[in-house]
């Protein structure tokens, strides 16, 4: 089957470019598959870093890049890593603003009760690139109701 047949029209060849720096030794971050929504990050080493349990630490990527504004990138975690090992992104998601030029760090957290070594080149992270917009504060006395009012926390059930 042809892996274009799913995807509308409109959106086969829509494309945001983006200027990247690559400081590291792997390809860039890509798409692998079709529907994907995020793009994995690998971790960029000169040697393995062991994360025991209930450690945490800043990976380096090598990558450095420049969003247009009124957008934002999304470190989040690879649901693998977090499923199979606890390993899991500590900010998720972790925010790269437009603005910020430095290098892409992953803070990654072990929760399980086992050491996890993590190695040149590994797959730590996935990168979500979204548009988000500025809110405006409006001082105001009063809210609109809701059915829902100030129920929160487990207030609509678990079924």
């Amino acid at each position: 089957m042809d892996k274009w047949r799913l995807v509308p029209r409109s959106h086969q060849n829509k494309k945001m470019k983006i200027n990247i720096i690559n400081k590291s030794q792997h390809d860039l971050p890509n798409y692998e598959t079709i529907a994907s929504a995020g793009m994995d990050l690998r971790a960029n080493l000169t040697e393995s870093i062991t994360l025991n349990p209930l450690e945490r630490t800043i990976v380096k990527t090598g990558l450095f890049i420049e969003l247009p504004i009124g957008y934002e990138a999304q470190v989040r975690p690879r649901s693998g890593l977090a499923a199979k090992k606890g390993i899991t992104v500590l900010n998720s998601p972790g925010t790269v603003d437009a603005d910020y030029r430095g290098e892409i760090g992953v803070i990654l957290v072990n929760l399980s009760n086992e050491a996890f070594v993590i190695e040149n080149g590994e797959r730590i992270a996935q990168l979500i690139i979204a548009k988000h917009e500025r809110a405006e504060w409006i001082e105001v006395q009063e809210l609109s109701e809701t059915s829902r009012g100030e129920g929160g926390f487990g207030s609509t059930g678990v079924k």
